[in-house]
């Protein structure tokens, strides 16, 4: 039995079913499974880190016959990618957020009982008003830890009768500590993280909605993603209903088209 080093440094044995069920997830064309899962197991040795797995796979789709699915494959690691500074992913969760029903404000300053804070994403709906603190985390095998939900209680008790809060939500692009999440269950809290909870997770409103980010796209530069975050661009599903906000990029038309084509692709 051949063991994994996960980005976390534990180690668990290679489940051939966690990859298959990765490969289903990430609608990678079911003429590849099998090809994908050998090429896998040809490349395996003992402690192989997760993270090489992971790139075998990419590197794999990429030369196979459907060399766009790779995009949909790299979600989690896409997500990481819409750092450095945690205001582009505060724009995705609001994206995921109005998808699911709810009016959204971003980067609110509220004031407390004691003193005003900045809130991530305030979000109404059916006459319930959250307040919603965004934690992200731009490398893998990182947690939030019982602070974050510690000081996320305490901001909503200061600001929650002076602006009708109803609850308080943390939402993460990574998993959270036993604590982190004891603490949270124990306080009512809204804890939505990458794999958590089962069906409602982050992962899962992301696939619901096809909401995936414009860190999955491989032909445009890292630079470029980020002049489009800055512009609040964050979803592939932006691109496919407004070609024009590629403009800024200043790219030749038959650049652009290809953007556009992976975009449906990947929303598709």
């Amino acid at each position: 039995m051949i063991n994994v080093t996960k980005a976390s440094g534990e180690i668990q044995p290679f489940s051939e079913d966690k990859l298959r069920i990765s490969i289903k997830r990430a609608g990678i064309p079911q003429m590849l499974h099998e090809q994908v899962i050998n090429h896998i197991k040809s490349k395996l040795y003992e402690n192989i880190p997760t993270s090489e797995i992971y790139r075998h796979v990419v590197e794999f789709l990429d030369k196979s016959t459907h060399p766009q699915s790779k995009a949909k494959y790299g979600l989690k690691q896409a997500i990481m990618e819409l750092g450095p500074t945690g205001f582009p992913f505060e724009d995705y969760v609001s994206e995921i957020l109005k998808a699911e029903g709810y009016n959204t404000q971003l980067r609110q300053i509220i004031p407390g009982k004691c003193i005003s804070h900045e809130i991530d994403v305030v979000a109404s709906k059916d006459n319930i008003k959250s307040m919603i603190e965004c934690k992200f985390h731009n490398a893998p095998g990182i947690k939030c830890h019982v602070h974050v939900s510690l000081y996320t209680k305490a901001r909503f008790e200061d600001v929650r009768e002076r602006n009708n809060f109803n609850d308080a939500w943390v939402v993460t692009n990574t998993k959270l500590t036993p604590d982190a999440l004891t603490y949270a269950q124990c306080n009512d809290m809204k804890i939505i993280g990458w794999d958590y909870p089962n069906g409602k997770s982050l992962r899962d409103l992301i696939e619901k909605h096809k909401l995936h980010p414009i860190t999955t796209l491989s032909n445009i530069s890292s630079t470029q993603k980020q002049l489009l975050m800055q512009n609040h661009v964050v979803l592939a599903q932006d691109i496919c209903k407004n070609p024009s906000s590629l403009d800024i990029l200043h790219l030749p038309p038959n650049q652009k088209n290809t953007i556009v084509s992976q975009c449906q692709f990947i929303s598709g």
